[in-house]
């Protein structure tokens, strides 16, 4: 069992505050997943969580029990690095009951782990080469099974699958995926890329600036963003981001200004008339006849075989990114008509812009 709970978490290096106050609850067996952009603070707080940082404010609990000054080695945590970290001149076998050799574990018990681990990873053919001899992937594996072998209640991933190319990628993301399943265990995963985060996680935490921005399932962040971060950041491509200004509410309906055309849409999260931010997924855009439409030229047209991605250039310079099923029959400088529905669109008070 390994149940995680941080509270009013904060991190200052040399004056500097990384991360501001972070609040989660981590349950026994979840698979979480820490995504935002670069400098964040995502990898930050998955060093403090294992104890390779100190804690500046806040308290850690593990099981209940607070661990703030628990050693890393005594946390029952194992990490795997985005750089593998292995030993050039140990062979897989080693590099994988390394940590074990430390412990004094007898050699039987070491080599019956490591056989273990091997196996689930599809390694027992590469356990006398060295690291030199193997593949990226093959690498990122056997530090994979390095943590495996010290069976610890919670995994922690620091962007473990972004040195590899993109078939390699799929293939860890699903071998990851799996291992969760088999052994049950808690891991906290960082990434930046969102569609690692979407396939992998029960929960996903949204960071930025250091701090939370939503906490939530998946799907629950794509269709319900609670500010335009998060939409632009959940999604691919982006949520189109527009400035706005309702103009009136008449319960839970908004009237708003739509490129100068007053539209009535549902109110979502704005609660009074003011300025505000429009969001419309490029998924919600067709060609199709709708009650809502944008024109303009198409600037760029990406055929991605089963859709096709396209730029629509608006008047007044905006442009706006649709998805389109197939091989969309466009060409550049097209006149366009888009279509979409009220349910599609987003809005987001003004002051939630970042």
């Amino acid at each position: 069992m390994a149940r995680l709970k941080l509270s009013g978490i904060k991190k200052n290096f040399a004056g500097v505050d990384v991360i501001k106050g972070v609040d989660l609850d981590i349950e026994d067996g979840e698979f979480v997943v820490f995504v935002g952009p670069s400098g964040c603070g995502k990898s930050t707080l998955l060093r403090l969580i294992a104890g390779l940082d100190e804690i500046s404010v806040g308290t850690l609990e593990l099981n209940g029990k607070v661990s703030n000054d628990v050693p890393s080695r005594d946390r029952g945590i194992a990490m795997v690095f985005q750089s593998y970290a292995l030993y050039p001149h140990l062979t897989v076998a080693q590099n994988m009951g390394f940590s074990l050799s430390l412990r004094k574990t007898p050699k039987a018990e070491i080599e019956e782990k490591v056989n273990q681990a091997a196996k689930i990873l599809q390694l027992d053919h590469l356990l006398e080469r060295k690291p030199s001899q193997l593949s990226g992937g093959q690498r990122q594996r056997v530090a994979i099974g390095r943590a495996i072998v010290r069976q610890p209640s919670i995994f922690l991933f620091d962007e473990p699958l972004s040195n590899l190319d993109a078939a390699l990628r799929m293939d860890t993301r699903a071998e990851i995926a799996k291992l969760h399943r088999d052994f049950a265990a808690t891991m906290i995963y960082v990434t930046h890329d969102q569609v690692e985060a979407m396939t992998l996680a029960d929960k996903i935490v949204v960071l930025n600036g250091g701090l939370v921005q939503q906490v939530g399932a998946p799907m629950e962040l794509y269709e319900n963003p609670c500010n335009p971060f998060v939409a632009g950041f959940i999604g691919s491509p982006k949520m189109n981001l527009f400035e706005t200004r309702v103009t009136a509410l008449d319960g839970a309906m908004a009237t708003l200004d739509l490129l100068g055309v007053p539209v009535s849409v549902p109110a979502r999260r704005v609660s009074a008339p003011g300025a505000a931010i429009f969001g419309l997924r490029p998924q919600a855009l067709s060609l199709n006849a709708g009650p809502f439409s944008f024109s303009g030229q198409v600037s760029l047209i990406e055929r991605m075989g089963p859709e096709t991605v396209i730029n629509l250039l608006l008047p007044g310079g905006k442009t706006l990114i649709a998805v389109l099923p197939g091989n969309a029959d466009l060409r550049l400088d097209q006149s366009v008509t888009l279509f979409f529905a009220a349910e599609d669109i987003h809005l987001f008070p003004a002051d939630t812009k970042n």
